[in-house]
């Protein structure tokens, strides 16, 4: 199954707190690359990071939880929320993927 992961990080972390994990979180993102396809921050219309989008490859939304809090990201306060939802990619390449 396919899940998109949000994350909205907490301003009250401050930027200091990306920038000194980031080495930790890329490599933690190297590590599961086999779940983990895509990964990057998201940012506002003022160009601030205000969080991240992950699309996994997991058996469950379980697993998906694992993944999330075993991210260095994790434990630094940095990330105020995270919704785990399933998704099905139904275009891709400037091709459908289903039929109707």
């Amino acid at each position: 199954m396919k899940f998109v992961v949000l994350f909205e990080d907490d301003p009250a972390a401050g930027p200091d707190v990306r920038r000194r994990h980031m080495p930790e979180h890329l490599a933690f993102l190297e590590r599961h690359a086999s779940k983990v396809q895509a990964a990057g921050p998201l940012k506002s219309a003022d160009s601030r990071d205000v969080g991240g989008l992950w699309l996994v490859d997991a058996h469950d939304p379980a697993e998906v939880e694992l993944l999330v809090r075993e991210d260095p990201f994790w434990p630094t306060g940095l990330r105020k929320s995270v919704r785990v939802l399933g998704w099905t990619q139904v275009f891709a390449d400037g091709k459908r993927l289903i039929s109707v």
